[in-house]
């Protein structure tokens, strides 16, 4: 099929369109892509015109971001599309939060889009329209946003969106990093479907510039942090470690040290924040669950270093899914999306449930089994 590409430009480039052709493998709908040179910012997009691709890039002035409004579509889906209002700053925020409930945890979508809209419609946190209605509850994503799936990008701007559309409610989303995420900021793309590959090149772009710190998505994802202690809970991707433990450090104080070396422009990673971010690190670790697993006596020094009730992790797909483990004090959070798993856990009233796609609640209860998992258990 011959792939029609529709240049459009906006501001800066008004008056200036033509049209090429050209024949990329497995391209599909995807952006808006958000990149800022000097005082503009210009947006590409993939999109469907009919059976044909087209690429359409817009720009806007800088000093008007806070009006800038984009349309994302979901391929496959074109009456999934929503539109997303650029933010007016973008910062990093204190990794401490207060524990307000309803509170929905998932991890490792991976771009998943589809799995994450039917999670969030079915257990009403949004409706079809995605209009935020969790009220006061907070919504935590512990880590993986990137790889495996074909939708990142609408899953992205979805975080990106609810962000402010439940803080104008009165609730929150909390967006915290995990390894794959980290992956591609070091320039790691080993797990990145090749579609991406080829709508960069539609596009005129390196993959590696997709997401870089030039850009909206970017600069968002740069901005979250790898822990966060949200009321009684410390939540990351992975875990910490007895090592990680020694250093005593507040989770604001791991995630200022460790932020400026994130990033594949940082090549050496200091000695100090290796138990942060090197392979045992806080998004890395997998010792709650593998062989060679923490101790109860880690996992308790844990919660009263950080004074909580609970460690909440994703990274480790068990096969039972979702489940407590350590006497209930650590919650495991990843399922396996990919293969059509569906779930998610719910804190509410001092009880913990798992959440599926139809809207069922079950309430999660330890069991001691849990904490003899044999290697066979991990997926």
């Amino acid at each position: 099929m011959k792939l029609v590409f529709l240049i459009l430009f906006a501001g800066l480039f008004s008056g200036i369109s033509h049209c090429v052709t050209a024949q990329p493998s497995h391209p599909t709908v995807d952006g808006p892509y958000i990149f800022y040179k000097g005082d503009y910012g210009y947006a590409k997009r993939i999109e469907k015109r009919g059976k044909k691709l087209m690429l359409k890039i817009d720009s806007f002035k800088v000093s008007d971001r806070a009006k800038t409004m984009f349309r994302v579509d979901v391929d496959g889906h074109p009456d999934w599309s929503f539109t997303v209002k650029l933010k007016k700053k973008i910062s990093p925020r204190s990794a401490s939060f207060s524990g307000s409930e309803p509170m929905l945890f998932l991890s490792d979508i991976e771009g998943e889009f589809t799995a994450f809209r039917e999670i969030l419609l079915a257990n009403n946190v949004i409706d079809s329209n995605y209009n935020w209605l969790f009220g006061k509850g907070r919504l935590v994503i512990a880590g993986d946003l990137f790889d495996r799936g074909k939708q990142v990008t609408p899953y992205l701007w979805l975080l990106y969106k609810l962000e402010d559309d439940a803080r104008a409610k009165g609730g929150d989303v909390n967006v915290i990093l995990g390894n794959h995420d980290i992956m591609n900021f070091k320039g790691d793309y080993r797990y990145v479907q090749p579609l991406y590959w080829a709508n960069a090149k539609l596009m005129h772009e390196s993959y590696s510039d997709l997401h870089n710190a030039d850009t909206e998505l970017g600069r968002w994802l740069r901005s979250k942090n790898i822990i966060e202690k949200i009321g009684d809970m410390l939540v990351m991707h992975g875990g910490m470690s007895a090592d990680a433990l020694e250093q005593n450090l507040t989770v604001d104080e791991i995630n200022n040290a460790s932020r400026p070396y994130l990033d594949k422009s940082s090549k050496v990673t200091p000695d100090s924040l290796k138990p942060f971010l090197g392979n045992q690190g806080v998004f890395w670790y997998r010792g709650y669950f593998t062989k060679s697993r923490a101790s109860m006596q880690t996992v308790d020094a844990t919660l009263k270093q950080y004074k909580v009730k609970y460690i909440v992790v994703g990274h480790t797909i068990i096969k039972q899914n979702i489940g407590l483990y350590y006497g209930g004090k650590v919650v495991g959070l990843d399922v396996n999306e990919h293969k059509g798993d569906r779930a998610a856990a719910l804190y509410t009233k001092g009880s913990w449930y798992v959440l599926d796609a139809s809207g069922k609640k079950k309430e999660l209860v330890y069991n001691p089994d849990n904490d003899t998992l044999k290697t066979e258990d991990i997926d």
